[in-house]
């Protein structure tokens, strides 16, 4: 494993750009790929996020067959980048995923998930 030059406020870093991009910030589209995307709306970023998933599934798949791990870790950067896209078009921060991730800690993923099919069932969660 490489070295961790990065700190926990790396994410809030880019998500401040991200958000800088934000057409209501005045992020331009000719000259930002992120105020392009986030100028062509949902339908451009969401299909980017498809596509960056897709690529982390076929690199672990490849590293599984002795194909190089580090490429994991890229198509993960692109996955998790595309996502914080995502995540400034709804006004949402990394923040509030590291929130939700806490609040998971220590359930049991068997658990979290027959609660949530429980609560999608009374209308809890949409």
């Amino acid at each position: 494993m490489s070295s961790n030059t990065s700190s926990p406020d790396s994410l809030a870093r880019l998500a401040q750009v991200i958000e800088s991009r934000l057409p209501q910030n005045g992020g331009d589209p000719q000259a930002s790929y992120v105020a392009r995307l986030l100028h062509k709306g949902p339908d451009a970023f969401l299909k980017k996020i498809g596509e960056e998933a897709t690529e982390v599934v076929m690199a672990a798949k490849d590293a599984d067959f002795g194909g190089d791990k580090t490429k994991i870790v890229y198509e993960v950067a692109d996955l998790w980048f595309h996502c914080m896209i995502a995540l400034a078009h709804y006004g949402l921060r990394p923040a509030d995923v590291v929130t939700e991730l806490d609040r998971r800690a220590g359930t049991s993923g068997i658990e979290e998930k027959a609660l949530r099919k429980v609560q999608m069932r009374e209308g809890e969660i949409k």
